[in-house]
């Protein structure tokens, strides 16, 4: 969409999170709002994407996203916000601001993009979402004429007995004629109980000079929660794990407890796995077809595990590769390592990849068996086809050769006899 630009506006404080972490920052599983804002954008097809932060928040917001930040000095509300990207866009070829909020970060890309194509179907001067919710509070209200046009939005802190009732809210997602918005912000006045610039306050200017006010509206209350506080945060969770936990399930996998099961985005799971209760999927794995995972089993960033594989009870596992047909099933750590295919984990095993200073890799090839409660310090190399006795102790650099049972503290080659 190359006659859009993305504004975000980021740079509430969040006063009400009681944090020292800048508001948009707050994550949802393990991407801040302000990233699934950013991300919603681009699935969109827009690409000239600004956000304006505070100067509190300016430094730490840099090092999580690549897209323009304009710095509101002071916070003077949300009209002025805008119009710190004025200078920015002005000279765009571009006719039309997409505004968001960083704290609406459920707002799905079908959504968004709904949302654009009303607004140049309807060739109105704004577009904005909005939808039905069964307790209002907190949010503006949409008041509509008689001929169901939208007449008036009204903050919750100004509104009347009656608008208070209101269950027609303003989610904070608007499309707008790019330089009509620019020019009626210069004409907002300061609101004299908050002492700042309400953009809703340009829906009256729009209604007064006869310019057309578009809707969409969302019929999925859901995605248009507005996160202030940690509750809304710990909901906003809850209703994006059950996104992410229907759509594993559609895709072939049998999640035995939903409720106990809890798996992040930006991972990959293969049908007729059954993943068990009490399981904790982090972003950024990857899982075979027809596994076995769980109960009480935490995968973390930068595992796969191959077709077939098993991997059981309080078992641990973080970078780490994993072939096809393995058995890890009881009480296990595996960080740093690559297995093979068709290995036996004893329960107990650890491989010791931290020596205090960096991170050192196992590896560990196909058919070997690894006894109960082997501790493997890496970095180590155990064989093809070869068995580490219950109770061992592989120090690192001491790899065990191909077809090789080691045993003991520290584990030795053991002697045939003959």
């Amino acid at each position: 969409m190359k006659n859009i630009s993305c504004v975000i506006l980021a740079a509430g404080k969040g006063t009400r999170m009681k944090s020292s972490v800048p508001k948009p920052l707050h994550k949802i599983y393990s991407k801040s709002m302000l990233n699934y804002m950013c991300e919603a954008v681009e699935a969109v097809g827009i690409k000239d994407i600004s956000i304006v932060v505070s100067s509190e928040s300016e430094e730490e917001i840099a090092k999580t996203v690549d897209h323009k930040l304009l710095v509101q000095e002071k916070a003077l509300g949300s009209a002025n916000a805008i119009l710190c990207a004025k200078d920015s866009l002005k000279n765009k070829k571009t006719d039309t601001v997409l505004l968001l909020y960083s704290d609406t970060p459920l707002i799905t890309v079908e959504t968004l993009g709904h949302l654009v194509k009303s607004h140049y179907e309807k060739k109105a001067v704004c577009t904005l979402l909005t939808t039905e919710v069964q307790d209002p509070e907190g949010y503006g209200r949409i008041l509509r004429d008689e001929q169901g046009e939208i007449a008036k939005i009204v903050e919750e802190k100004d509104a009347t007995l009656y608008e208070e009732v209101i269950k027609e809210i303003n989610v904070g997602a608007y499309c707008f004629d790019k330089n009509i918005l620019f020019d009626d912000l210069e004409k907002i006045k300061i609101n004299p109980k908050k002492e700042e610039f309400y953009l809703t306050d340009i829906f009256d200017i729009f209604n007064k000079t006869g310019q057309k006010i578009n809707s969409f509206v969302s019929s999925n209350p859901e995605e248009c929660l507005g996160i202030n506080s940690r509750n809304d945060l710990a909901q906003a969770t809850s209703i994006l794990k059950k996104r992410i936990l229907s759509a594993v399930m559609d895709s072939g996998v049998t999640l035995i407890d939903p409720a106990t099961t809890h798996i992040d985005f930006d991972v990959e799971i293969g049908k007729d796995t059954v993943v068990f209760p009490s399981t904790i999927i982090d972003s950024n794995v990857k899982i075979g077809k027809s596994c076995k995972i769980g109960p009480f089993a935490h995968l973390r960033s930068g595992t796969e595990i191959g077709n077939g594989t098993e991997v059981g009870n309080f078992v641990e596992l973080v970078r780490t590769s994993v072939g096809e047909g393995c058995k890890i099933k009881h009480k296990t750590y595996l960080g740093d390592a690559v297995l093979g295919n068709n290995i036996n984990i004893g329960a107990g095993t650890i491989t010791a990849n931290y020596d205090g200073k960096s991170k050192n890799k196992t590896i560990i090839e196909d058919n070997a068996f690894i006894g109960v409660g082997s501790i493997l310090i890496a970095p180590v190399k155990i064989g093809k086809n070869a068995t580490v006795g219950a109770g061992s102790v592989v120090t690192k650099k001491h790899d065990v050769p191909e077809g090789e049972t080691v045993a003991g503290i520290p584990a030795r080659v053991m002697k045939r006899k003959h």
